[in-house]
């Protein structure tokens, strides 16, 4: 297979298996779905509590005006609380509300639930190519972070 091809078969395939497992993890949701980037911002704050609206703009690679945005929804929704930074008034902390915490750990543990009972699916020899192919898709990821990163 050429590397042109390969490169665009690769990108067709993680797409589509990222879109599936969240189609699937939607199914029998009690809540409204979250949006792709609303879950990215849940997740930093999660991991990041007391994180700057500007400084998650930057991890997230979004424009400073597109998380304010993600920040009002998820407010509203009551998955986020804005502080305003006493180290400086104009800026804003996001902490993540039990809601929020409570959400994502199901959703983590529905999604490990799925990806190990569809990897439990496949052959010996399918699941020791996809083994063998962690650390080429961790490089990967790695180059693709630095090259937005500037590295």
């Amino acid at each position: 297979m050429a590397t042109e091809e390969f490169a665009d078969s690769l990108a067709g395939v993680l797409a589509g298996v990222q879109r599936l497992v969240r189609r699937r993890l939607r199914v029998g949701l009690t809540t409204p779905p979250l949006r792709g980037a609303q879950v990215a911002l849940l997740r930093l704050v999660a991991a990041r509590p007391g994180i700057r609206v500007s400084e998650a703009a930057k991890q997230l690679y979004l424009a400073g005006n597109s998380v304010s945005t993600l920040v009002n929804q998820l407010t509203k929704a009551g998955y986020l609380i804005r502080e305003t930074d006493p180290d400086d008034r104009r800026s804003a902390l996001l902490l993540p509300t039990p809601a929020a915490e409570s959400r994502l750990r199901d959703w983590e543990a529905r999604r490990s639930a799925l990806m190990r009972a569809q990897v439990e699916r496949l052959s010996e020899e399918d699941r020791a190519a996809l083994a063998a192919a962690l650390p080429a898709l961790r490089r990967l990821a790695q180059n693709l972070h630095e090259e937005v990163e500037g590295v």
